[in-house]
């Protein structure tokens, strides 16, 4: 993937190799056995990466036009969001977040899409790391049913494990910042 800012780009697959990946012997939600783990929540929530995330992510979707809103299932595509809506603010883009409950609230106005109104409007499906892409799937389902029209997925990390077939499969493109072979891990 290309970036405008491939320092920031840079950094960001530093402080993902050195603080998010665990090697070892892992179970991922998927059921499927791994030698590695990329939890992205040691850095996304981290002061010195959540900007840097949010730098890449924006050059990531830049060429995507007339994005109202980005998000996804809470809670790996929250800080993403976040990161997004004030790096855009800096820049004076106007992406607002919205968040996807995994089920509809069962109480209040039992949402599942919490933030702005989205019917209409064109929105970015978010995640961290996708390994099956059941979570964008769950995420682009629930906005769906709202109006929304979802334009992209995009992923921090890509692991190559089948998610970007599952979401192409469901008509819509899917865009990463990093893949494995950046961290090594190819």
């Amino acid at each position: 993937m290309t970036t405008h800012d491939s320092d920031a780009r840079r950094r960001l697959i530093d402080y993902i190799s050195a603080d998010a990946v665990f090697h070892g012997d892992f179970t991922l939600t998927s059921g499927k056995k791994a030698t590695y783990y990329v939890d992205l929540r040691k850095v996304s929530l981290d002061h010195r990466v959540a900007p840097l995330i949010g730098q890449v992510m924006l050059d990531v979707i830049a060429d995507i036009p007339d994005v109202a809103a980005v998000g996804g299932l809470t809670m790996g595509a929250d800080p993403i969001a976040s990161a997004i809506l004030h790096q855009g603010a800096a820049r004076g883009l106007e992406y607002d977040a919205f968040v996807v409950r995994k089920e509809p609230k069962d109480h209040g106005r039992g949402k599942q899409v919490e933030g702005p109104d989205l019917a209409g409007k064109r929105v970015i499906v978010l995640e961290d790391t996708s390994t099956t892409g059941g979570s964008p799937i769950k995420a682009i389902e629930a906005l769906r049913k709202v109006g929304a029209e979802v334009v992209a997925v995009a992923v921090v990390v890509d692991r190559a494990t089948g998610a970007r077939e599952v979401i192409e499969a469901e008509g819509v493109p899917y865009l990463y910042a990093i893949g494995l072979e950046d961290l090594g891990l190819a």
